[in-house]
Order: structure tokens, then sequence, then C-alpha cells
């Protein structure tokens, strides 16, 4: 992008180089129309390079609004995953099972406090009664999946559907473990989201490696190469991780 504002910005200095050439060494009868069809090229080129500059301030525009839509998508998944795992042990790669377990799923309240027991082992060896405490879970009830996660909207019926980008499109989610921990990764490629948009601007955000930016091809939450349920956003494309 910069290379090409650069190369539009030399010729039109050689261009109004070249109207000045023209004005002192052509002749006068010629003069008139070279100036013109120089002055318009000058004008045309200048266009161009205006253009090159808004082209990409108003993909950059469109980009942050559609990663944003995205995004809340992904913590919709991450906030189901998270709590299949808490029930259940693990991660799931079906978005069909997700959503039943966010239909039918419950989490158990549980309380812990301390209590006082008699240790008999160090009883018996002291000829005297000796006492330990103990932890103590006591089961209160059980609470909604859903009713915890998304109250009264039916949103994570479409948690798979991209809502942006290249109609139709799906995430991809994967799930397994790694070293013995659950691990899961649901994640969209950037050219799909972006597909109407300039290709040289898409494979330019494809090769992102910025703090303020989202590196990397896709748009992600999760990992299956390292323990992590974080997003792959910066803090500027959404308001929490």
């Amino acid at each position: 992008m910069l290379n090409v504002i650069i190369a539009i910005v030399i010729v039109i200095l050689l261009t109004i180089g070249l109207v000045w050439v023209i004005d002192k060494f052509v002749p006068k009868k010629l003069k008139p129309v070279l100036n013109i069809a120089l002055w318009l090229l000058i004008i045309f080129l200048g266009y161009k390079t205006y253009m090159s500059v808004y082209g990409e301030i108003q993909f950059n525009q469109l980009k942050e609004k559609r990663y944003a839509l995205v995004i809340e998508k992904l913590k919709d998944i991450r906030d189901a995953e998270l709590a299949h795992r808490t029930v259940t042990g693990q991660f799931t790669d079906s978005f069909d099972g997700l959503i039943k377990f966010v239909e039918n799923g419950k989490f158990t309240i549980t309380q812990r406090r301390t209590e006082t027991v008699k240790d008999e082992a160090l009883s018996r060896s002291f000829g005297v009664d000796m006492f330990k405490e103990i932890v103590v879970i006591d089961t209160l009830g059980f609470v909604s999946v859903k009713d915890s996660l998304f109250k009264n909207s039916d949103r994570y019926k479409t948690m798979m559907d991209v809502p942006v980008g290249e109609p139709g499109t799906k995430f991809t989610l994967k799930a397994g473990k790694l070293d013995d921990i659950p691990v899961f990764e649901a994640s969209v490629e950037k050219a799909k989201l972006l597909f109407d948009q300039d290709k040289n601007l898409v494979d330019k955000e494809n090769q992102v490696i910025s703090v303020d930016g989202v590196n990397g091809p896709t748009l992600k939450v999760g990992s299956m190469d390292e323990v992590n349920t974080n997003g792959n956003w910066p803090k500027n494309y959404s308001k929490e991780q």
C-alpha cells in the first residue's frame, strides 16, 4: 500500500516537471493541449492516491465492526464450553452436543465448611480423645446452565453461525487434551469475514503481527496448541477478553 502511494506521488511530481518542461520548450500551439492532458493526469493520480488511503481506512472500519460481532459469538461459545468442562470434566467439539448441554445441563451449587471430628487413629495411639478438622462439601441444589449463561435469550441455538461475512459460514470447533489437560478452540478464517473486500487488503490483514491487531489468519478463542481459553483479539476489539 505504502509503495503504491509513493509510486503515485513520484509520478505526480514527474508529471509536474513535464508541465514545466513543456512550458519552457514546446511550441506555443501544442502547449494548451499538452498542459490540459498532463493536468488531467495529475488530477487522476491524485484521486487514485486519495482513494488508496481512504479505501484502507474504510476497510479497517468495516473490519473492526465485523470482528466485534464475531467476538461476541466466540465469547458465548467459550462460556458454554467452560460450563461444559465444569459439569462434565471435558470440552466438546460438537455444536449440537453443546447446545443440548446448555438446554439440559445443570450446575451443582455447593458449600464448603469445616467440621471437627474425633481422630480415631490418634485417639488409640495416645489413649485419649484426639480431634481433627475436616472439610465437608454440602450440595445445596442445582441451577440451569441456560439460565446462568443466557437467561431469557436463545442465541445459544445459533452459536455455530458466523454472524457476518460470507453467507453460510460456520465456526470451526475442536476439542481434545494437551498433556491430559482438556483444551478447545473455536475459530473462523478472516478471509471469510472479509470475503467481499479488496484481496490485497485481506492478504495484508492475514499477515498482521501487532499488539493492537488480531494476529494470524483466523479470529479464534481457545487453543489446541496450549492451555489457553482466551481470544486472540486485543482489548480494543472487545470490552473484556
